[in-house]
């Protein structure tokens, strides 16, 4: 079944609201009831509190792990990744390597990855940012413009189109019908770093109009990490009828970033200022992005089709110099509808990607005789739909199934390792058919429990396919994930809880094979993933509100011919984060803490295991007038040195230069202000 066809066809079938019954708003509202008055005025965050309602409510009627994080909830922190606008979503494992370089998993997904991204599917506005195999820079997502992000972990994320272990991230930006006005935030501080914003929005009869252009300099706080960008994003919404909305997209990424690289582990933790100067290693990005959506809205539900294309110019000096050029484009359709005790969700959408792909000899980061060349061609395209049923007031059945197809393809025209001038082609075909289950109860008007079972399945990218020419027999990873929880509020009291099994067979890992060499990746036999993923918030007074999330991830491979059941490596067990805020809005302060008791281990024959840490920081806020406020954001505060990050490897010493040290002592402060 080629679905590419259908997706195309059927674009009937991203990013739209279903219509759910105004009883099923029961947690969303109660939490709104009880939580802490907002001043209107407060100038941290857009105005678009209805839109993010609108995805509280969305996520309560998922039965399984989801989050919902909204802007004032990071407005504080000095924001130059996901991690500053994520790390109290429960089950996002998120470290930082440097700059906005992160490691981001949910699940595991990815775990072994050192560099980019898999294993998640990252959307802007509804509409995927990962390139047509799959693979990802996270960096294009810019934290400071969203509104709020929305999270959907595992199986949990069919409604956007997604089967990946990990599930989705969407980042949603302001409307100028949510942010009208002009507003500017401005912050500095250690390692000569400066950050600005300024965004405007606009209102006027039918249509309305955003946009906000953001600048990024620093030293970085290891030697040869200095990072800089330039970016914008906007969009123009038109009412062209009672029930037709139509709205356009764009963004530019002007972003450069130098590469510090990895460390033994005595140089992590003794001198974590350390950096790599050979070669000049760089990540420059240059991309616009475009996008188009409109809504057809009617009795009982809505229909989202649009289309989008991405242009990218990388320029990676590594190993060797990396010169990519790719434009990947893209058409999606998303329908909703509800009647009675039924809702219905259909969607499709497909990805094709061509990549100019050079390589270079690297001369202290300048491209000199050519290495490689290679064109590249990829597709990835999905149809999927859910079905609920509530055959009484308090239950709801849940049924759905993603299917998906793809390929990778690469026509390799020069390869100096292969004697220079090749014509070979490589071609890998993919497909896979993921089904849920799922069933949501409510309790009473403020408890709900959840439980789902699903199976997903992960398509491997260029980047483990095109480890040599004619590509490496490499199998899709496929999991069935079992998952229960709960989520709900009484009294002063918030919480979310979800405990998850994945048994996964052919998990694609990873191990370094040489300092900045990209990883050799292998079909691991049986593993499995199983965990906890906790957050409870306590209102302890209207001045005192105590946050806390914890994570247990348990990822080890099942009697394993070369491993046994060791585990594997880069994620720790127990992770824990807390934060307590005090004052008002008009001036609060909120320590925080983050400790990993024990480190994980570094390879897969567990034979290097790397120390836990704990880490203090705070932030603190301040409203001068009614438009304009302060905050202060200090990061670890007693300048601890620990391993924060890993690249596994097969066997590990502390000579390997595979340690990434957790950021050193910063303090940020800045200014908000809208008008």
């Amino acid at each position: 079944m080629k679905i590419s066809h259908v997706a195309l066809g059927a674009a009937m079938l991203a990013g739209a609201p279903p219509a759910y019954a105004a009883t099923e708003d029961l947690i969303v509202d109660e939490a709104a009831d009880t939580a802490p008055a907002e001043d209107p005025q407060r100038t941290i965050i857009v105005t678009g509190e209805r839109a993010a309602k609108e995805a509280e409510e969305r996520a309560a009627q998922t039965p399984g792990g989801t989050d919902v994080v909204t802007y004032d909830e990071y407005a504080d922190k000095s924001l130059v990744s996901l991690r500053d606008t994520l790390a109290f979503s429960p089950g996002v494992y998120l470290q930082p390597r440097y700059g906005q370089e992160v490691r981001i998993s949910i699940r595991g997904s990815g775990l072994s990855r050192g560099y980019h991204m898999r294993g998640l599917t990252l959307l802007q506005d509804g509409v995927p940012i990962n390139l047509a195999d799959d693979n990802g820079d996270f960096q294009e997502l810019e934290p400071i413009f969203f509104e709020y992000l929305e999270v959907y972990r595992g199986a949990n994320a069919l409604r956007f189109g997604s089967g990946t272990l990990g599930g989705a991230i969407n980042g949603v930006t302001p409307t100028g019908e949510t942010a009208s006005g002009l507003y500017l935030r401005g912050d500095a501080g250690s390692f000569d770093t400066y950050r600005g914003l300024a965004s405007y929005g606009v209102q006027s009869g039918p249509g309305d109009a955003w946009a906000a252009i953001s600048y990024d300099s620093s030293n970085g706080d290891r030697d040869h990490a200095k990072r800089e960008s330039l970016r914008f994003h906007g969009n123009v919404g038109l009412q062209i009828a009672d029930t037709i909305e139509n709205r356009f997209y764009a963004s530019v990424n002007s972003i450069d970033q130098q590469l510090p690289g990895a460390l033994t582990l005595a140089t992590a933790l003794t001198a974590p200022e350390t950096g790599n100067f050979a070669g000049d290693q760089a990540r420059d990005i240059d991309s616009i992005r475009l996008q188009n959506r409109t809504r057809f809205s009617f009795d009982g539900g809505q229909l989202d089709v649009g289309g989008f294309v991405n242009a990218k110019s990388l320029h990676h000096p590594i190993f060797q110099v990396l010169d990519y050029k790719s434009t990947d484009r893209g058409v999606y359709a998303r329908f909703d509808y509800a009647t009675g005790p039924f809702e219905l969700t259909l969607g499709g959408e497909t990805r094709l990607g061509d990549t100019d792909a050079k390589r270079f000899v690297n001369v202290n980061g300048q491209r000199v005789a050519p290495t490689f060349n290679a064109d590249q061609r990829a597709s990835t395209s999905n149809i999927y739909g859910e079905f609920r049923f509530r055959p009484v007031e308090p239950l709801q059945l849940i049924a759905g199934a993603v299917y998906a197809e793809g390929f990778r393809e690469q026509h390799l025209l020069l390869d100096s390792f292969a004697g220079g001038a090749t014509d070979i082609n490589g071609r890998a075909e993919f497909d896979g058919f993921s089904p849920k289950f799922g069933v949501l109860f409510a309790a009473n008007e403020n408890i709900q429990l959840f439980a789902n079972y699903s199976r997903s399945v992960e398509f491997p990218g260029f980047a483990e396919v095109a480890q040599i020419a004619s590509f490496v027999n490499l199998d899709p990873q496929r999991a069935w994930t079992a998952e229960v929880g709960t989520r709900g509020r009484v009294g002063i009291g918030e919480w979310d809880l979800a405990a998850y099994r994945a048994d996964i067979d052919g998990e694609l890992l990873q191990f370094t094979v040489g300092p900045d060499i990209p990883a050799s990746t292998f079909n691991a036999g049986k593993t499995r993933h199983q965990g906890v993923e906790a957050a409870l918030s306590i209102d302890l007074t209207e001045w005192a509100r105590l946050r806390q999330i914890y994570t247990y991830s348990d990822f080890h491979f099942e009697d394993d011919p070369q491993y046994g059941d060791n585990r594997l490596p880069v994620v720790p067990e127990h992770v824990y984060r807390a934060e307590l805020r005090l004052g008002t809005d008009g001036l609060h302060i909120a320590p925080n803490v983050e400790w990993v008791p024990d480190g994980p281990f570094a390879d897969y024959d567990n034979s290097l295991q790397v120390d836990g840490y704990a880490l203090v920081g705070i932030t603190a806020g301040a409203t001068l007038t009614d438009r304009i406020d302060l905050f202060v954001d200090a990061r670890n505060l007693f300048d601890k040195k620990a391993v924060g990050d890993i690249s596994a490897a097969i066997t590990a010493t502390p000579a390997s230069a595979i340690f990434y040290p957790v950021e050193r002592r910063a303090v940020f402060g800045g200014v908000r202000a809208r008008f």
